[in-house]
C-alpha cells in the first residue's frame, strides 16, 4: 500500500454548503489518505450557517471552513489535485481553470440545500439529505483501490458513484 495522500477538490458555484460538507466529511473519513479542499467559481465569501450546524451535529469540526475561489487552487503554489469533483450542475457548466497535474474529474450532482425555502425543519432535512448523499458517495470513493486503478478506471468509478442517489429517509 502506498503512503501517497490524494488531494481532492470539491467544487460548487458559491462554495457555501455542499462543497464544504464534502470537504469536512472527506477530511474526517479519509484517515490521512485523502486531503480535501473546497472552492467555488463565484464564491459568496460566507458559509451557510445550516451547513455548519449540520457538521457540528454529526460531530465534525468546522473551524477553518470558508467560502473561497477556485483561483486559489489554480495558483502555482497551490497543492496539486489528484481529483476534482463538481457537486452542482452550475459549476459543471462554468469554464474551469486548467488544473496542474491533470487530476481525474467527475460530476456528483447534489441538490443545493441552501436553496430550500421553507420551515427550519425543511431546511434541516435538506442539509441532512445532502450530507447523507455526500457521505455515502465518499464512503464508496475512499473504498476504491486508488493505488492500483489507472486513470480511466478511476474516472469510470467516480462517474458511477456520481450517478447514485442516496436517500436518508
Amino acid at each position: 500500500m502506498s503512503d501517497k495522500v490524494f488531494n481532492v477538490l470539491f467544487l460548487c458555484t458559491c462554495n457555501t454548503a455542499r462543497s464544504l460538507l464534502a470537504e469536512a466529511q472527506l477530511n474526517a473519513m479519509g484517515k490521512g489518505r485523502f486531503r480535501a479542499f473546497s472552492a467555488g467559481s463565484y464564491p459568496t465569501g460566507t458559509v451557510n450557517p445550516n451547513a455548519l450546524e449540520f457538521l457540528q451535529h454529526i460531530g465534525l469540526p468546522t473551524n477553518g471552513l470558508r467560502s473561497k475561489s477556485w483561483d486559489e487552487f489554480a495558483a502555482p503554489d497551490a497543492p496539486v489535485m489528484d481529483f476534482i469533483l463538481t457537486l452542482c450542475d452550475d459549476a459543471l457548466e462554468d469554464q474551469c481553470p486548467i488544473w496542474p497535474g491533470h487530476p481525474v474529474a467527475a460530476h456528483w450532482s447534489v441538490p443545493d440545500p441552501g436553496k430550500v425555502n421553507g420551515s427550519a425543519e425543511e431546511k434541516q432535512h435538506a442539509f441532512m439529505a445532502a450530507g447523507f448523499n455526500l457521505r455515502k458517495r465518499i464512503e464508496l470513493f475512499i473504498s476504491l483501490p486508488t493505488d492500483s486503478l489507472d486513470r480511466m478506471s478511476l474516472k469510470y468509478h467516480l462517474d458511477e458513484i456520481g450517478k447514485l442517489v442516496c436517500d436518508p429517509a
